[in-house]
């Protein structure tokens, strides 16, 4: 076994991994980049070398860099967690020319498999079923527009080195490929170096399958079941979950056969994932498809490790030290059901727009990684939770900064419980618990999807998210019970706020009881977006409407914990966590996956209420704003020039995306504010229209 490893990678993956080699009593040894040189998985690790600036182009992504410090330090192996070098072969061959051992499979399987465009063929010579598509070497824009013809639209554009989202076009038409191809090969360049393209038909109506595989240098490979990842926004994937509610034990056994023997093909070994997609339209899963094999760790595989008990990084780690697995395929079973949500630092109440700054406040639902690389509970199933478990993999700490140089996600929240239904409820019960300062997220969002009947019912698709939300998103539904839960603890927040403020300014004395003389009314009216609520206090109840709210609940700003009941005496009581914040003369209130904003009056100015208007928001029609911090790619039109909706203005590049800026109306270019190459920050404006 090793006695010390280095992880060629940052975040919770480095986190995630350092955890498991400080178990198996392995030294560790991180790298780190001048964004991360505070970061936690650097105090986590034993020994931490620094290897350059912030853009992984300059530092994560050079392997010269990484041998460096596995010299300096000793290191024996590398462990690449997933992302920047852990899919190219020529960094496996370069630690064996100098006698590092590689944490992952041998370079050929990664040289054939990590290739999007070589693992097709290979697929295909294999007698895998493949999607229908171009796998040769694409010219130029012309040369993808003819072959797109020719497959018959819808067809994806993927750059052949891509993952994680990046690097892919849905093409509708003629316009979308010429819009679009270049713009794929630029992202393929930028985060993985290889700006080759392949292009295939779009399978409408997808689900996204995938078979985790772990093999040795003896000949053994298994298969560990399945993950659906089938709830995806821009082709990243959002919510993972293990198993599928979709897939039988007749497709289990089908698919993870047929991965396996790809697999053998290659002589893999260590852990890696066959993904496929599966037509919703077939309820019998005959019309699977090879789509691509990931040779490395995935994002998600913390639902694998909890419904089979097996340390994935633990077995990547033995089989790299020339270790046999220590199971059979009849070992692999299914316990329960794991759910994984990704929190990512993005605003999906302003269009998912990237959203990267500084974390003022970051508090889990759970104590995640403690200094000494531990996580807190069970190692399989994170922190114990009633008949379940919750465990956070993150990588951030409170006051660090969310980089517009990496990945946006902030952390991956993973439930387990013995049922699906139950594992979405400590989704829901832990994400009111997750409070995010700072800069947006969506934690609000993951909410609404663990909470939404299609999602409950299990009929999903890659079009989820676009299905559901078509006009974005607004929060998740809110009915009248819970209405009148917030409305009671609003008129009671407002209750404690004009008390203390009273006793502050020597008005009070005393306490904060209900009754008592000059003390602020108990008769309150709150006023929301949409609906308006009269609420009377009493000592351990809230009158809503003339409706009873019982319960109690931590009348003050902060994160808060309330038992209430909606309003009769047949509901039953529901715990549920909250954020309140004070805003002005509002009230904010987060919780159940939307943030509702109330204004709270003394009853008696009930006729003031009526009055009151909201000020009307700027008209910034005629201005470009950029959406996000960001740097600026490309400008698409001149002083001048006329423009119609839907035009194309301005790229905006930010966390390795591009984002395509349009015309919302009609008009005529006045002024340019911006020059491509500049680094703009939130809502600068990169042009004006007459």
């Amino acid at each position: 076994m090793f006695s010390k490893i280095l992880i060629a990678n940052r975040g919770e993956i480095a986190c995630r991994v350092i955890q498991t080699a400080k178990r198996m009593g392995i030294a560790t040894v991180a790298i780190y980049s001048d964004a991360d040189r505070h970061a936690p998985f650097v105090k986590m690790a034993d020994e931490a070398v620094h290897i350059g600036p912030s853009p992984a182009a300059e530092s994560y992504l050079l392997p010269e860099k990484i041998i460096a410090a596995c010299k300096e330090t000793g290191a024996e192996a590398v462990h690449p967690g997933y992302g920047f070098l852990s899919e190219r072969a020529s960094f496996v061959e370069a630690l064996a020319a100098e006698n590092i051992t590689f944490i992952g499979p041998p370079a050929p399987a990664i040289a054939a498999m990590g290739d999007k465009i070589e693992s097709k063929k290979l697929a295909r010579e294999a007698g895998v079923n493949v999607v229908p598509g171009f796998v040769g070497e694409i010219r130029d824009t012309e040369h993808a527009v003819e072959i797109s013809g020719e497959i018959g639209y819808p067809v994806m554009m993927k750059a052949s080195a891509g993952g994680g989202g990046k690097g892919m076009r849905l093409a509708w038409s003629e316009e979308d490929v010429r819009e679009g191809f270049e713009a794929t090969k630029r992202e393929g360049l930028s985060s993985f170096g290889d700006d080759r393209v392949f292009i295939e038909k779009f399978i409408e109506n997808p689900r996204h399958i995938e078979i985790q595989i772990l093999g040795d240098k003896h000949g053994t490979i298994l298969y560990l079941n399945e993950r659906e990842c089938s709830i995806q926004r821009r082709h990243q994937k959002v919510v993972e979950e293990a198993p599928s509610p979709f897939v039988t034990d007749k497709m289990r056994k089908s698919m993870g056969e047929q991965c396996v023997a790809l697999a053998r093909a290659v002589d893999y070994h260590s852990a890696g994932t066959v993904e496929l997609i599966v037509s919703g339209a077939d309820p019998t899963g005959e019309s699977f498809y090879f789509l691509e094999m990931n040779t490395r760790l995935q994002v998600e595989h913390p639902v694998t490790e909890a419904i089979t008990g097996i340390d994935l990084v633990e077995q990547m780690i033995r089989v790299a030290a020339g270790e046999k697995l220590a199971m059979t395929q009849d070992d692999i079973g299914i316990d329960g059901w794991s759910i994984e949500n990704r929190v990512y630092a993005e605003d999906p109440y302003r269009g998912f727009l990237p959203s990267t700054g500084r974390l003022v406040h970051y508090s889990p639902p759970v104590e995640g990684w403690t200094d000494d690389g531990e996580i807190a509970g069970e190692p399989r199933r994170g922190v114990s939770h009633g008949s379940g478990g919750v465990r956070i993999d993150d990588g951030v700490f409170e006051g660090g900064e969310v980089s517009m140089f990496y990945d946006p996600m902030i952390a991956k929240l993973i439930t387990w419980a013995p049922t699906r239904a139950e594992a979405a409820d400590l989704q829901i019960e832990a994400l009111d618990r997750f409070r995010i300062e700072g800069l947006g997220h969506n934690v609000d969002f993951l909410s609404a999807i663990m909470q939404h009947p299609r999602f409950r019912a299990g009929d999903l698709t890659t079009g989820f998210i676009a299905e559901e939300y078509p006009e974005g998103f607004e929060g998740a539904p809110i009915d009248d019970a819970m209405r009148r839960r917030l409305a009671a603890i609003c008129a009671g927040n407002e209750f404690t706020w004009q008390n203390r403020a009273r006793r502050i300014s020597g008005q009070l004395d005393g306490d904060d009881g209900r009754a008592g003389v000059n003390r602020v009314t108990c008769d309150w009216l709150v006023k929301f977006a949409d609906s308006t609520h009269e609420v009377t206090l009493g000592e351990d109840h809230a009158m809503v409407d003339g409706k009873r709210v019982e319960g109690s609940c931590d009348w003050w700003p902060g994160m808060v914990q309330a038992t209430a009941t909606g309003g009769n005496t047949s509901e039953e009581g529901e715990t549920f966590g909250l954020i309140v914040e004070r805003d002005g003369a509002h009230w904010h209130i987060t919780t159940r996956g939307r943030t509702t904003r109330a204004l709270v009056l003394p009853r008696r100015l009930t006729h003031h209420a009526g009055l009151m208007i909201e000020k009307e928001p700027p008209d910034l029609s005629k201005l470009l704003i950029c959406p996000m911090p960001g740097m600026l790619v490309k400008l698409h039109v001149d002083e001048g020039e006329e423009v119609q909706p839907g035009q194309p203005l301005a790229t905006v590049e930010a966390m390795k995306m591009e984002n395509i800026l349009r015309a919302e109306k009609e008009g005529t270019i006045a002024t340019i504010n911006a020059e491509e190459g500049e680094s703009l920050a939130v809502d600068a404006v990169i042009l004006e229209l007459e």
